[in-house]
């Protein structure tokens, strides 16, 4: 039995209802923007009445630090694995890009509000998600130092590397489409060929 794209995406979330919720937030926010969204459109678009709404979520921006900590937190995971199961830095560095640049091509409407809405989220809720994306940025730096360490990457300043690369995965959400060619597999491998080039390491390294 498949599971609804809401599901897919949230797995973790509890009940059906809030997930539908989430969903339609992200559709809504990809098509109008976070700020003229309201709480009505998106209570709309997943069926149910504004009043229903709040049962779930207690604001439009709760919604939308639910959507952007459960994309974070979904990538932390994805590089988090990586480093800790492989050990040779180039194959690190191309796994931890072809997964990265493929997670944001195949849910490139969840990742665009994900990265691009960040403005929106109250103090309080910006730094718990700005934790998170320096944990990623902490983690990718680590196996890029690490390949320096052992000769495999020529990079003077390992922190701006790392930047670059995970913002070329980020860049992905904002132009691709299901409408693109090359499927988001066949992406990150060829982002992670590239990424291994601009290291200074050969593509036949990783």
């Amino acid at each position: 039995m498949s599971l609804s794209p809401a599901a897919e995406l949230w797995p973790d979330v509890h009940p059906d209802a809030a997930r539908r919720l989430m969903l339609a937030a992200v559709e809504s926010f990809a098509r109008r923007g976070y700020h003229a969204t309201t709480t009505r459109d998106i209570a709309s678009a997943a069926g149910m009445s504004p009043a229903a709404l709040y049962v779930h979520f207690p604001s439009k921006a709760a919604l939308l630090f639910a959507i952007s900590r459960s994309g974070h937190e979904q990538s932390l995971a994805l590089v988090a694995d990586v480093a800790a199961t492989e050990k040779h830095p180039p194959r690190a560095v191309r796994r931890v890009v072809e997964e990265f640049v493929a997670w944001h091509a195949r849910r490139h409407t969840v990742a665009r509000v994900v990265q691009y809405e960040l403005a929106a989220l109250p103090e309080r809720e910006y730094e718990i998600v700005a934790d998170l994306r320096r944990r990623i940025e902490r983690t990718v730096r680590d196996v890029i130092a690490a390949g320096v360490d052992s000769g495999h990457f020529a990079v003077r300043d390992v922190r701006t590397a790392a930047r670059a690369v995970l913002s070329l995965g980020v860049d992905v959400a904002r132009w691709y489409t299901d409408r693109s060619r090359t499927s988001p597999t066949e992406l990150g491998r060829a982002y992670g060929e590239l990424v291994l080039r601009m290291l200074g390491a050969e593509p036949t390294a990783g």
